[in-house]
């Protein structure tokens, strides 16, 4: 290039330079909220909720678990201020509209912005509050595939205790407990973040700690032509098609060697056994995770089913306390009077109990079947050991009751969250139909383990309730299943009133007096409230009592759920929202109670001569009375 050239080149690049310096700069783009709303979109799985309660629970859980994407990415529990506002990008992320109210999630941004939990805003505060000790045993349980179903309770599990340790009320370090960024939040974002090795965003991991499940994998398009999905799909089905038939092949020439050592065995029992035994049994193994103990290592862990291995008896049979050889302390339950015909009900428990997992119900960690010459046909589950026994224990053992209110509230609570996850959580529901003290298990830091589920009923979906055989314990069955064998989830609710009471109270659910004379625990607490003496159901002496307006709304609420009507009774979800909220709804009306059938010919003619302004008529025409003079026949227990 000449000279000439040359220069003329460099004048045109400073003219361009000069130019765009002189045009004005466009204003920056606004800041984008700092959550990856794109990782949501394999968690959204069908089918998607369709109540206001489901829904916001999910979104809910959504947002936790992109905080602990950001967590990873950032190390830090709150957003930048710099972050625009995260609630648009949130309804457009959801693929169904919140409800009117919003899920209280109108102040996201304020939550997201500052420290939900205490001053605790980055990984380094969260490890200063929460010991190492915590942290390890969350690592320790958390740091691996949570697809099994014991992994992921033994998990939960760990967040649990850490949270109920060092962060929720009654902690040292109590912090705030919102719904979205609260202290309960906190250890599950911090275990998706840093204790799970493949992270949030892992299937198993999403499902197991924010409930998020991931779609099914989609085919992707591409520019092939058919011929060439055509030859494909055909050559993995002769695949399939070979398999199937080399795996029957194999199937069926095993199943005629079993056949023929049956047909040759001397021992009649081992044959029996083996050809009773139920297909149900026989898919456990195929269809849950569990650990299959063998007869030998259960029994050398129970001493040999010693008489001091025993916790535990009932009428299945008993309970021993066991050690495994790497050290865990476990529950042995083992079903007496057992043969190969009752292996479908024992499969239906280990079924319903491997089903569902939540910190406030029981983990399953294995079973064994065995038949043995000596023992005969063997049937147990094994259950991780709850070294505080169960709430009978504590109310009713030796000794007076020792419990502190927060304590109560404690077991309260979790009791109701473990219901009402297997009202709600569970699919298909559960109703468990046996909830008493004695299956109220209490762990470590006496958060509330809801056990024993061997008469628990799938509810099928559509089905306001199932006519079934009646099975519990008197004193919290609930009157329409007693009477008519009517199981709803409210037979639950009934039942969970009871054990309320017995826990604010300290008092039996139902006691015999003698000479044809009872206690019933509903009756003694109802006659007291509808007298304005709701205070004098708890218990007297109580160490550490709590607010007196939180008390008596928790007695109000066991007298709620007790309603001998059905209508009367709330859900499971609609009593834990009451018990977890900061005061009493205003006001909590309890309808009038109809007159018992049970009543004599002077309580009838007391209702019938004070019919008037105090009288009640129920929505199920059954008449009730308001007036305080028949309550003198209600025997109260301080007066026996």
């Amino acid at each position: 290039m000449s000279r000439p050239h040359l220069l003329i080149f460099f004048i045109l690049l400073l003219l361009q330079s000069i130019q765009l310096r002189s045009q004005p700069t466009s204003p920056s783009a606004p800041p984008q909220c700092a959550l990856n709303f794109t990782a949501l979109r394999p968690f959204l799985a069908p089918p998607l909720p369709t109540d206001d309660a489901s829904r916001c629970g999910l979104a809910t859980q959504a947002v936790t678990f992109l905080l602990s994407l950001h967590l990873a990415a950032t190390s830090s529990f709150v957003l930048p201020p710099t972050s625009s506002s995260c609630l648009s990008p949130l309804h457009d992320a959801l693929p169904y509209p919140l409800p009117a109210s919003g899920c209280g999630l109108s102040g996201l941004d304020d939550l997201l912005a500052s420290p939900g939990c205490g001053n605790v805003s980055t990984l380094a505060d969260f490890d200063a509050l929460v010991p190492a000790s915590s942290r390890q045993d969350i690592d320790a349980n958390c740091d691996r595939d949570l697809s099994a179903v014991p992994d992921c309770t033994a998990c939960s599990t760990a967040l649990s205790k850490a949270a109920a340790a060092y962060l929720l009320p009654g902690s040292p370090n109590a912090g705030n407990n919102n719904s979205v960024t609260g202290c309960v939040q906190y250890p599950s974002i911090y275990a998706g973040a840093k204790a799970s090795p493949r992270g949030p965003a892992d299937p198993a991991t999403a499902y197991c700690l924010y409930q998020l499940k991931a779609n099914p994998p989609q085919s992707r398009s591409s520019g092939a032509s058919p011929l060439v999905y055509g030859v494909t799909f055909g050559s993995l089905g002769a695949v399939l098609l070979a398999a199937v038939a080399a795996s029957c092949f194999i199937v069926r020439r095993r199943r005629r060697r079993r056949q023929r050592r049956a047909r040759a065995s001397a021992a009649a029992l081992a044959a029996d056994s083996r050809s009773k035994r139920s297909q149900a049994m026989e898919s456990i193994s195929a269809s849950t995770t569990l650990i299959k103990f063998t007869y030998d290592e259960i029994k050398a862990a129970t001493d040999s089913f010693s008489r001091e291995s025993i916790i535990g008896r009932g009428g299945f049979g008993n309970v021993y306390k066991g050690v495994l050889r790497d050290g865990a302390e476990v529950a042995v339950k083992r079903f007496k009077n057992c043969s190969a015909a009752g292996d479908a009900a024992f499969a239906h428990e280990v079924e319903v109990v491997a089903s569902v997992r939540h910190v406030n119900l029981v983990a399953l960690r294995g079973y064994c079947i065995a038949t043995t010459e000596r023992e005969g046909h063997q049937r147990m589950i094994i259950c991780d050991l709850m070294h505080n026994g169960s709430l009978h224990d504590h109310l009713f053992g030796a000794g007076e009751c020792q419990m502190a209110w927060p304590v109560r509230q404690r077991i309260a609570i979790g009791t109701a969250r473990g219901l009402a996850y297997l009202h709600r959580g569970a699919q298909p529901a559960i109703i468990h139909r046996d909830i008493k003290a004695s299956n109220i298990l209490l762990d470590d830091e006496f958060e509330a383990k809801v056990a024993d589920f061997g008469l628990a009923k799938f509810a099928p979906e559509g089905m306001t309730h199932v006519s079934t055989r009646v099975a519990g314990t008197l004193g919290y069955v609930a009157p329409e299943y007693a009477l008519y064998g009517q199981l709803t989830e409210k037979s639950d609710v009934y039942s969970f009133g009871v054990v309320l009471l017995e826990l604010l109270s300290g008092k039996r659910a139902f006691v015999s007096l003698g000479e044809g004379q009872s206690f019933v625990l509903t009756d003694w607490a109802w006659s007291l409230v509808r007298r304005g003496k709701t205070v004098e159901v708890i218990q007297e002496g109580m160490i550490e009592p709590g607010p007196m307006e939180v008390m008596e709304k928790y007695v109000l609420v066991g007298a709620l759920c007790t309603h001998p009507q059905l209508h009367a009774r709330p859900t499971m979800e609609q009593a834990l929202k009451i018990l977890e909220a900061d005061s009493a709804p205003s006001p909590l009306i309890i309808p009038e109670r109809p007159i018992p059938v049970v009543s004599n010919l002077a309580e009838i003619e007391r209702s019938a001569s004070s019919s008037g302004s105090g009288q009640l008529f129920s929505p199920s025409g059954f008449r009730s009375f308001m007036h305080a003079n028949e309550d003198a026949a209600l025997v109260s227990p301080n007066e026996t």
